[in-house]
């Protein structure tokens, strides 16, 4: 299941409470009723967004009216959050998650497409030297890789100290980040939510 689709089973039954609306000053909370569980207000300022609640806490600064920055185009059915646009646009993030995190999943990846580019055009490369190579791969750098606060630096290291057969990761330019759970969750509360906010206020 996409995380959009997670993210909206998690909101189906919140409601919006406008706590202020006068201008580009709102301060507006979306929860469900009876309890604070997966709440998150909005508040605005000229120039400013600040989004904060149980899911983290995000400041974000474009324009006069960060509302008009968010909003999803009008009849675009083909639209995407910009992630990468929208996340050059914080000012501050939340501590605990940040925008970015380390990836286990995208560090394993990152590490096949590597063996592969390095071994698959060169003859010297037979199947048989390449399965031993992998398995070594597989029991060196990663096993043991786990989307944790020390992921990284275990399996920065492990790279750094591989070597079998001649083989080395002494190139490695590998991205090793995604998007973290809260900033993913931060910005589709934002669109769902300014959309939410435009019909009720229509």
């Amino acid at each position: 299941m996409e995380f959009a689709d997670q993210f909206k089973r998690c909101i189906d039954s919140h409601e919006m409470i406008v706590i202020r609306d006068d201008g580009v000053n709102r301060h507006i909370r979306f929860k469900r009723p009876g309890t604070m569980c997966m709440h998150f207000d909005l508040l605005t300022w000229p120039g400013y967004l600040c989004y904060t609640g149980d899911m983290g806490t995000y400041v974000f600064r474009r324009m006069e009216d960060m509302f008009q920055f968010f909003r999803r185009p009008a009849n675009n059915p083909q639209y995407r959050i910009d992630l990468r646009y929208w996340a050059e646009k914080v000012e501050a993030s939340d501590k605990g998650d940040g925008i970015e995190k380390f990836s286990g999943t995208a560090f394993k990846a990152n590490v096949r497409d590597f063996f592969d580019q390095a071994t698959e055009d060169d003859d010297d490369w037979t199947d048989a030297r390449k399965a031993a190579l992998w398995d070594r791969i597989e029991s060196d750098v990663l096993c043991g890789v786990y989307d944790d606060d020390d992921g990284e630096h275990r399996a920065l290291a492990a790279l750094r100290d591989f070597e079998h057969d001649g083989f080395t990761f002494m190139d490695w330019e590998g991205i090793c980040n995604e998007y973290s759970h809260r900033f993913l969750w931060c910005c589709h509360a934002l669109e769902w939510a300014i959309a939410t906010y435009d019909g009720d206020m229509k």
